[in-house]
C-alpha cells in the first residue's frame, strides 16, 4: 500500500499500519453512503479532501492515500460519490496535485502544500 510507510508510532509495524489504514478508509465508505462525510474536489488544482471527516477518525492518512484506496478497491457506491464531487468541480482528481500534495485541512474550502 502507497501510503502504509507512515507510522503513527514507532514500534508500529508495517502490518499494524495497514491495519489501521484500511479501518479509516471502510470507515470513510460508510461516511460517504450515509452523506455524513462529502468528497469536495478543487476546481482549481483537482485535489480532494473528506469534509466530515475529523482530525481524531482520521488517523494521520491522508485525503490523498484514502482516495486511491477507495478507487483501487472500494466500494461502487463510494466510487459513484467521487465522481459526483468532481461533476461538481467541473474536473477530475488531478494525479498531479495528489503526487504534489495538495490537501485542504477544512474540508475543501482553502488548498496548500505546506
Amino acid at each position: 500500500m502507497s501510503c502504509d510507510t507512515y507510522r503513527s508510532t514507532p514500534q508500529q509495524t508495517v502490518s499494524q499500519r495497514k491495519q489501521e489504514i484500511l479501518a479509516v478508509v471502510e470507515a470513510v465508505q460508510k461516511g460517504l453512503l450515509s452523506r455524513r462525510i462529502m468528497p469536495r474536489v478543487d476546481k482549481t488544482t483537482g485535489a480532494i479532501a473528506f469534509e466530515g471527516l475529523l482530525a481524531s477518525q482520521r488517523n494521520f492518512v491522508t485525503d490523498a492515500c484514502i482516495y486511491r484506496r477507495i478507487m483501487a478497491t472500494g466500494s461502487s457506491l463510494a466510487k459513484m460519490a467521487i465522481q459526483k464531487a468532481e461533476q461538481a468541480a467541473g474536473r477530475t482528481v488531478s494525479r498531479q496535485a495528489l503526487a504534489a500534495g495538495v490537501h485542504s485541512h477544512d474540508g475543501g474550502q482553502s488548498w496548500g502544500t505546506h
